[in-house]
């Protein structure tokens, strides 16, 4: 890891995900063979559908990846997605206005630190983000979920992690730290963004440590593995 910069620094993280966002959609799919429509799918049935008219939060929200599952779920439901990418927010209002028409809100801000109402969510979910947070941001994201989510509101997160087979970590480091950077080349002319997503998944691990901390803030947690921990999850109520 480059120790010569603080990859948890907000501002860093921004300009990364800023500078990644006309490809972004094509990573995740990339990084993941192809399991990430699957997996978002999977994370986002870890929370019970409803017709009623839900207040939903997706936070991290990036190009907006999420919001077919959640219409689909919850199909009266409003939607409110929060990203601190200026031009995530931005590449993603058509798909908004599409899926949601009126019935949605969009907001640039950072997740951390944030104007959203206490007690108001019903739902809420993240795909792909828990990586870029160290634990100490962590315990602030975990109290922030705390505070907007309604009493027994659920939530789901998902994140790329670090799989305990050896074989298959082999592959999957080689895949993310050597071949993902050369895709990246093609699609941005910069690799060095793309080696970012494997530095931050090896600091990562896996969502064990997360769940401990969410757990610390009266959240009650399931976790979960898919495909052999390629990717982690984690699920749950507030209590």
């Amino acid at each position: 890891m480059n120790k010569s910069k603080n990859i948890y620094e907000p501002d860093y993280v921004k300009n990364l995900f800023n500078s990644m966002s006309g490809s972004y959609e094509k990573t995740n799919f990339i990084t993941s063979f192809g399991f990430s429509i699957r997996w978002r799918k999977q994370f986002i049935n870890k929370v019970d559908s409803s017709n009623q008219k839900l207040e939903i939060i997706d936070l991290l929200s990036g190009l907006g990846e999420n919001w077919n599952y959640l219409k689909n779920k919850f199909p009266n439901s409003n939607l409110t997605a929060l990203d601190f990418s200026n031009e995530m927010i931005t590449s993603s209002k058509v798909k908004a206005q599409n899926l949601f028409k009126n019935n949605h809100l969009l907001l640039e801000e950072d997740v951390l630190n944030n104007n959203l109402p206490d007690n108001y969510f019903d739902i809420l979910t993240s795909a792909y983000g828990l990586k870029t947070f160290n634990e100490e941001q962590l315990d602030l994201l975990a109290k922030q979920i705390q505070r907007i989510l309604k009493p027994n509101g659920m939530f789901s997160f998902i994140e790329i992690s670090k799989p305990k087979n050896k074989l298959l970590l082999t592959f999957y480091k080689f895949y993310l730290s050597k071949v993902i950077p050369i895709l990246g080349k093609l699609f941005l002319g910069n690799p060095n963004d793309y080696k970012m997503l494997w530095i931050y998944t090896e600091s990562f691990q896996d969502c064990r440590k997360v769940k401990d901390i969410f757990e610390k803030n009266g959240l009650q947690v399931n976790y979960e593995k898919y495909f052999f921990g390629c990717a982690t999850g984690l699920n749950g109520i507030k209590l």
